[in-house]
C-alpha cells in the first residue's frame, strides 16, 4: 500500500508579494489557473492504486486547503489531514505523518513524501520513478529522489551516487552536499555522479520510525507526545488530527535531511528526470510562460514599448512599461515588486525586512480566506474600513461581538440570515442592517448561491483582533 503524504506549509518568501504568510506558496496560482497545491494533489492521485492522500499542514491553512482540494479532487480519492499548530520544519512533519499512517495502516505501509510547492511536468517519468522507489522502500531502504541536473545550480542541494542497486537508475547514497558554490556545482554536473536533491522521499512507515528512533529521538519523542494528546477539531472533517500545541513546542526545528537522511546508513536514491522545479524564484515562474519576440513574458494586461527580457504579472490592473530591460514586475492590489532579474533571490531578504518591521503586506493580502468564504478590504482610513464579504452556501460566521466598532451590512446578491442582538432577521438583496458595537451578531448564508455583501466598519479601532467569539462552527471560539 502506497500513501502519498503532501507537505504544505512553507511561506515561499522568494515569491513575495504573491506568496505571503497567510497565503503561502502552495496556494500560488499558475497561468493555467491551478495552484501548486492542486497540482500536487492531482499528481499524487494519478499514481496507480492510490485511494488515500494525507496532507500535513498548518491548522490556519486547513479550510483553504480543503477548498483547493474540493475543486479538483478526482472521485474515489479520500483525503486526511494532520494539522500543525505552527511551523517546525520537515522532520517533525514527516514523523507525525508516519505515526498517523502507522496507526491506520500498519508499519509495512509505504509513504511517499511530496512537497506541495514543487512542479513536475513529466508525469510518466514521475510515475516510473515512484515505482522504482516503492520497490527499494519495500526492501527496507529510505529512498530519496535525485533529479538529473540540467545546469550547475547553486540554489539546490546535491546527492552523490554510490553503488548501483539492481537498476540502472537506483543507487546507494555516497553523501549529501549542501548548496555549493558555482565552481563546485560545475564540477558536480560535469562528473555525472551527482543529482539535485528534490526533497521527495519514499519509505515504509516502520523503517522510517526505526531510523528516527536511532538518529532523531528527540523529534520522535516530542511528536509521539503530541499525537497522544492531539485530537479532532470541532466542526471540521472527521479525518483531521490536530497536534497538541504545547507539546509541539518541544519538537526540534530541523529538516528531515539533517535529522535522519544524512545520518542513516539505509538511504538509496532514484535518479530521474521528471521535469522537476521547486519554483524557487520569479525567474522560475517566468519560465512557465511563453516569451514574445522581445523575450518578454506577461501574465495579465500589459502594454509595452521598447521593453526587453522582462517578466510582468498584473493582478487586476493594467501595467504600462517603456524602455525597461531584464526586470521582474509583479503587481498586486496592495504591493508592487520591481526587481532586476539577476537578483530575484534577494526578494526573500526584502520579505524578511517587511516581517521584522511588522508590515502587514508580509502576512496578509487584501483578500483573506476564511473557513466560511473570503473578505476583501476595498478601502480603509481613519475610523472606517470597507470590505466585500463572500459567504459560501450553507456557511456562517461565528456568533461574535466587537468592542470598538459598529458595522453596516448591505446585501449585494443572495440572502443573509442575521442574528443582531436578540433578533434574527432575513436581509435580502438590496437591503441592509446595522450592528451596533457591543451587540452579539452572526451572519449566515442559508441559500444555494454565494452571499455577497458590503460591510462598512466605523469605530475607534478596526483591527481583526477585536472579535469576541461565543460560538463557532470551525473550532475557533
Amino acid at each position: 500500500m502506497l500513501i502519498p503524504v503532501i507537505l504544505s506549509g512553507g511561506a515561499g518568501t522568494r515569491l513575495w508579494p504573491v506568496s505571503r504568510e497567510a497565503h503561502p506558496k502552495p496556494f500560488l496560482k499558475l497561468a493555467d489557473g491551478q495552484s501548486l497545491l492542486q497540482k500536487a494533489l492531482l499528481r499524487a492521485a494519478a499514481l496507480p492504486d492510490v485511494v488515500d492522500i494525507l496532507t500535513v499542514t498548518n491548522r490556519d491553512y486547513y479550510f483553504q486547503t480543503r477548498d483547493e482540494y474540493d475543486a479538483v479532487a478526482p472521485e474515489g480519492i479520500s483525503t486526511s489531514f494532520v494539522l500543525e499548530p505552527f511551523v517546525r520544519n520537515t522532520a517533525p512533519a514527516v514523523v507525525a505523518a508516519a505515526l498517523f499512517l502507522g496507526k491506520r495502516y500498519g508499519n509495512d505501509a509505504l509513504m511517499l513524501v511530496l512537497p506541495s510547492d514543487h512542479l513536475i511536468t513529466r508525469a510518466d517519468a514521475f510515475i516510473a520513478a515512484v515505482g522504482t522507489a516503492a520497490q527499494l522502500a519495500a526492501q527496507g531502504n529510505l529512498v530519496t529522489f535525485g533529479v538529473e541536473p540540467a545546469s550547475p545550480e547553486t540554489g539546490y542541494g546535491y546527492i552523490e551516487k554510490g553503488n548501483m542497486l539492481g537498476s540502472h537508475n537506483a543507487f546507494s547514497v555516497a553523501r549529501f552536499i549542501e548548496k555549493p558554490r558555482f565552481e563546485a556545482a560545475e564540477r558536480y554536473v560535469s562528473s555525472g555522479q551527482f543529482l539535485w536533491n528534490s526533497g521527495m522521499f519514499c519509505f515504509a512507515v516502520g523503517d522510517f520510525l526505526s531510523e528516527a528512533q536511532e538518529h532523531a529521538p528527540l523529534v520522535l519523542e516530542a511528536v509521539q507526545a503530541c499525537m497522544g494528546d492531539g485530537g479532532r477539531r470541532a466542526g471540521v472533517h472527521p479525518e483531521v488530527f490536530e497536534l497538541d500545541q504545547e507539546k509541539f513546542r518541544h519538537a526540534p526545528d530541523i529538516s528531515i535531511d539533517y535529522a535522519i537522511m544524512e545520518k542513516s546508513r539505509k538511504v538509496a536514491v532514484v535518479a530521474c528526470n521528471p521535469g522537476w522545479s521547486d519554483i524557487g524564484s520569479w525567474n522560475a515562474i517566468s519560465e512557465l510562460v511563453a516569451p514574445d519576440e522581445s523575450g518578454n513574458r506577461v501574465i495579465g494586461e500589459a502594454f509595452l514599448h521598447d521593453v526587453k527580457n522582462c517578466y510582468i504579472q498584473a493582478d487586476g490592473r493594467l501595467v504600462g512599461a517603456i524602455g525597461i530591460e531584464n526586470l521582474v514586475v509583479v503587481d498586486t492590489p496592495d504591493a508592487l515588486l520591481l526587481a532586476d532579474r539577476d537578483r530575484v533571490q534577494e526578494v526573500k531578504d526584502l520579505a524578511q525586512r517587511l516581517k521584522q518591521s511588522g508590515h502587514e503586506t508580509y502576512r496578509l493580502h487584501r483578500t483573506a480566506h476564511r473557513p466560511w468564504g473570503t473578505y476583501t478590504v476595498l478601502e480603509e482610513g481613519s475610523r472606517f474600513k470597507i470590505k466585500r464579504i463572500v459567504v459560501k452556501p450553507g456557511a456562517s460566521l461565528s456568533l461574535q461581538m466587537h468592542h470598538h466598532r459598529s458595522e453596516h451590512w448591505i446585501v449585494v446578491s443572495g440572502m443573509a440570515k442575521v442574528v443582531n442582538g436578540e433578533r434574527e432577521i432575513a436581509v435580502n438583496t438590496n437591503e441592509s442592517t446595522y450592528i451596533p458595537a457591543g451587540h452579539k451578531h452572526r451572519l449566515e448564508n442559508p441559500g444555494v448561491i454565494d452571499l455577497v455583501m458590503i460591510e462598512v466598519q466605523v469605530g475607534e479601532y478596526l483591527g481583526e483582533d477585536d472579535i469576541v467569539r461565543f460560538q463557532d462552527n470551525y473550532g475557533r471560539s
